[in-house]
């Protein structure tokens, strides 16, 4: 537990709460104690309470009413604090209740072990449990529900389990639905999937019958686990026990079966969750929405959102965002513009991630006036561009050859933000290569080595790829080797660089050799490698040698993508006897 606190602890009192609370229970049945008295001004807290500062002059207005206004009246004061998150100001006002000696209720002091736990401060929330017996309020539900909760928010699963377990079998108090759905809550969100449904099951066979909330709880935990048969055949045992699956049921398997690309099951299920009226809210109509675009249908995406509307139920940025995407994937971004003029004219504000969606399709379709547009609208409107926004720009500049203008927003990053991240040190580096600046790129990778910038694998594969396309062989070898000492191991599209390099070069030796020293450092080669290997003999001639290595790529199940087999067939029209020297021509592609 936080701080240091364990069970221990609260084991060592519990033989005295255990009893004392049973004896009190029988006698009160759960009666708060609460202090009668009446308002004399009414207190209407959506107007007096704005912010922390309202709340505790209202609540030092209140101490000195008279009579003192009655507990509930607290309460709610506390809940508007602890809607506004203000966790520890409720701890001092609780406090001074405390000094003032106003009485106290077991309402009170489950708002502050809330408090406590919404603190991560569950040793201080466990530290109030002697307090309720000295003041005469029995335990409920609610107390360790949410202590339970509090020890889950730490991660100290075994004591919250421990806890649940104690509760249950001492007799301390009758889990509800909302305690059994905690624990199954905690373990889930845990990955204890299994766990989870053990707990479920026994608590079918107990006198507590799980509800709706229950069985979605491990519905979704099972659904984000992948494990879609499952929550079906859980959900169809919900349907049998007549308890009809509720909005959050629906959306945990629409969910799950949207990220395994289930579409058309996402469209059975959304259909029977309209035919039974459990009308989807705007989360669940944008994960619908966002099934169609992926599969390329956007107009029956945007035709499911001028449903929605029709329904009463309002898309958010979330939903046009979807769409503009969808558009963009297509290619279509004067659709997606459309989409984005929508948003702005209902008086929607749209986000950095709007810009980003609608930037990106301008710069794949190389519109980049429209690109730098909308970049400039964006500080106009008062928000800022974000460094996704920057690289997408320098790549759309790179992409038409704007060298200058890259440069100049590369500069503006450097000198005014946002601060540039290793992808838009890489898009700069490939962009200087691409063109042929070779020292520049040099110079700013050299820069960036001696800054000890924060540098990945993908990084130093864009050094060699440059140096090799512009016939820097020894340099890109030289950075290759390098990586060893500074304890980044090359990955397979790194050795496929320079695999590449070497072929393009004629050094064929030198490029098997590299494959050698690739497989005995366990990084296994793919069919890029054994593709790049054929056009390299093709290149150069070598049939006999493309021969016995054909062999081997056969062997390993790898065959000819769609450019070796242009390539072959280029050489074929011009030395037909070559398809003699291929045993097995096995390609990916058929021509």
């Amino acid at each position: 537990m936080a701080r240091g606190l364990s069970l221990r602890k609260y084991n060592a009192i519990m033989p005295l709460l255990s009893s004392a609370v049973r004896s009190y229970c029988l006698l009160h049945t759960h009666k708060s104690i609460s202090i009668k008295g009446k308002i004399g001004v009414p207190i209407n807290f959506d107007k007096e309470v704005k912010c922390l500062d309202d709340a505790v002059s209202l609540f030092h207005r209140m101490v000195r009413m008279k009579p003192i206004p009655s507990l509930p009246v607290f309460c709610k004061l506390f809940k508007t604090m602890l809607s506004m998150k203000h966790y520890s100001a409720v701890v001092s006002l609780f406090q001074e209740m405390r000094k003032l000696d106003i009485p106290i209720n077991d309402f009170v002091l489950n708002i502050l072990i809330n408090s406590y736990c919404l603190m991560h401060r569950s040793d201080c929330a466990f530290s109030l449990l002697p307090f309720y017996l000295k003041s005469g309020i029995p335990f409920n539900v609610v107390t360790f529900a949410t202590l339970i909760r509090g020890l889950f928010a730490e991660h100290n699963l075994n004591d919250a389990v421990e806890l649940f377990k104690k509760v249950v079998r001492e007799n301390i108090c009758e889990p509800n639905e909302v305690m059994f759905g905690t624990v199954m809550n905690g373990l889930s969100k845990r990955g204890h999937t299994q766990k989870a449904l053990s707990l479920l099951r026994l608590m079918e066979q107990g006198n507590t019958k799980p509800d709706v909330c229950d069985y979605s709880i491990v519905i979704d935990a099972l659904c984000k686990d992948g494990n879609l048969d499952a929550a079906i055949n859980l959900m169809n045992e919900m349907k049998q026990k007549g308890i009809p699956p509720n909005i959050v049921t629906y959306g945990s398997l629409i969910d799950g079966l949207r990220k395994l690309g289930q579409w058309e099951n996402v469209r059975t299920l959304f259909s029977e969750m309209v035919n039974l009226n459990i009308y989807p809210n705007v989360y669940t109509f944008n994960m619908v929405i966002d099934g169609l675009c992926k599969e390329g249908k956007v107009e029956d995406a945007e035709e499911v959102m001028e449903h929605m509307i029709k329904k009463g139920v309002e898309p958010n940025i979330i939903t046009y965002n979807v769409i503009m995407d969808g558009y963009c994937l297509r290619g279509q971004v004067d659709r997606a513009r459309r989409i984005f003029d929508i948003l702005m004219n209902k008086g929607i504000e749209p986000s950095i991630i709007s810009y980003n969606i609608l930037i990106n399709g301008y710069c794949k379709k190389k519109k980049i006036a429209d690109a730098m547009q909308l970049l400039s609208e964006i500080s106009q409107r008062g928000s800022k561009p974000n460094t996704v926004t920057y690289n997408t720009i320098l790549q759309g500049l790179f992409e038409v050859g704007r060298i200058g203008d890259a440069k100049q927003i590369y500069a503006d990053m450097l000198s005014v933000g946002p601060k540039p991240n290793i992808s838009t040190h890489s898009i700069v580096l490939d962009g200087y290569f691409r063109y042929g600046l070779v020292e520049e790129a040099m110079s700013l990778f050299n820069k960036l080595e001696r800054k000890r910038e924060n540098t990945n694998i993908a990084f130093y594969t864009v050094v060699i790829n440059g140096l090799c396309k512009n016939g820097k062989l020894d340099e890109a070898h030289s950075v290759f080797e390098k990586l060893s000492l500074i304890g980044l191991p090359p990955n397979v599209r790194t050795y496929n660089t320079m695999i590449t390099g070497f072929c393009l070069q004629g050094l064929l030796d030198e490029a098997k050799s590299m494959l050698r020293k690739m497989e005995k450092n366990s990084c296994l080669p793919d069919n890029v490698t054994y593709n790049v290997f054929v056009q390299g003999f093709l290149r150069w001639s070598k049939f006999s040698e493309m021969r016995n290595f054909m062999k081997e790529m056969a062997d390993r199940g790898f065959s000819f993508d769609s450019s070796t087999a242009r390539f072959l067939v280029d050489v074929v029209r011009e030395n037909p006897s070559v398809l003699d020297m291929i045993p097995d021509l096995r390609s990916e592609n058929k021509y």
